[in-house]
């Protein structure tokens, strides 16, 4: 039996309908009067909330210190950790917490639903029960998933490999460049191959988390004007969205503009507005200019990916030659090297 530690942080799946039939929260100290099957688990389980949850909407670097914080509290008083979340930044949340638990050895399950609890036709309770079975599968004494990851709709993926793609559909979530973990059928089949390796460094949370940075999507038309955030002496990194392997076009104000911001230190970032693929530096001439300017390729990092490794890696205060290697080198599996 594991011990369990069901982390509520707000989102649909903790809202009910009300007698009017709009969304309210509900109390989840009385969680297994909605979901009596947790009590058939062979697994202890203990819930907690966040101090104010939130719609993930809301979500901000805060939220994320405090979901650190809780885990490394209760680190060593549980087997495994399961968090409760909103779908539309649920992504980030993972990809974030996958930098800011540092040599993490347990699971760390992020789960939600696009249906409240209460509602007849739910996803919440197959996604929460099976999250919790992943969270507490041990294999010779030791977790079977060491990572953080995104339980959805009988998939778990790795938390920085994932992005949401439907707002609609039960099957919100997406891995698009690696497959998943593990598939929820009759049994969890584990693709243990794919699963990090075991930490065996002491466990520790960073949380000196930056925002000074901007995204940035080339589009066709673009304007000089757009660009106009490089100038500003707060901005310390871009994630900049290059169309295909990393092309974009060959304006001379734009290469102006990203040397110039290079050469007083910010940190540039390309990554591909593609769903699938990765960058390739110098296979187009529309690329290649990008590349010789000093902007660092973003293999095939996802958006969310992508922001929580440029705040963890700003918030490191690194010399612009090693947060160009740590970026290109895959830290939490979060890319393709």
């Amino acid at each position: 039996m594991s011990k369990l530690l069901m982390i509520y942080s707000g989102g649909t799946i903790g809202m009910m309908r009300n007698t009017d039939g709009h969304l309210v929260p509900f109390d989840f100290k009385y969680l297994l009067d909605h979901i009596p099957e947790l009590k058939l688990l062979p697994h202890e389980i203990e819930t907690v909330s966040v101090s104010r949850p939130i719609d993930s909407s809301d979500v901000s670097f805060d939220n994320w210190k405090e979901l650190a914080g809780i885990i490394l509290d209760h680190y060593y008083d549980y087997e495994g950790f399961v968090i409760l979340h909103g779908t539309d930044t649920m992504a980030y949340t993972a990809s974030a917490l996958s930098f800011m638990l540092e040599n993490l050895s347990k699971p760390v399950v992020l789960t939600g639903s696009q249906l409240p609890i209460g509602d007849l036709r739910t996803d919440a309770k197959e996604n929460i029960i099976t999250s919790l079975e992943i969270a507490g599968k041990q294999a010779g004494g030791k977790p079977v998933v060491p990572e953080v990851s995104i339980y959805f709709e009988y998939k778990l993926l790795r938390g920085n490999r994932t992005t949401k793609i439907s707002s609609e559909h039960f099957n919100a979530f997406d891995s698009p460049n690696y497959p998943p973990l593990a598939e929820a059928g009759v049994e969890i089949y584990f693709n243990r191959d794919l699963i990090l390796p075991h930490r065996k460094d002491i466990f520790k949370i960073f949380t000196d988390l930056s925002g000074a940075f901007a995204v940035m999507k080339i589009y066709p038309g673009i304007q000089e004007s757009y660009f106009s955030i490089l100038d500003s002496e707060q901005i310390k990194g871009v994630i900049l969205e290059t169309y295909g392997s990393g092309n974009a076009p060959r304006l001379k104000w734009l290469q102006n503009k990203i040397k110039h911001a290079i050469d007083k230190g910010v940190h540039i970032v390309s990554i591909t507005q593609c769903m699938h693929g990765k960058i390739h530096p110098g296979r187009y001439e529309t690329g290649r200019h990008l590349y010789e300017l000093g902007v660092i390729p973003g293999s095939d990092l996802t958006l969310e990916a992508s922001v929580a490794k440029m705040a963890y890696l700003l918030g490191k205060n690194l010399s612009h030659k090693a947060f160009r290697t740590a970026f290109m080198q895959s830290l939490r599996g979060e890319l393709t090297e």
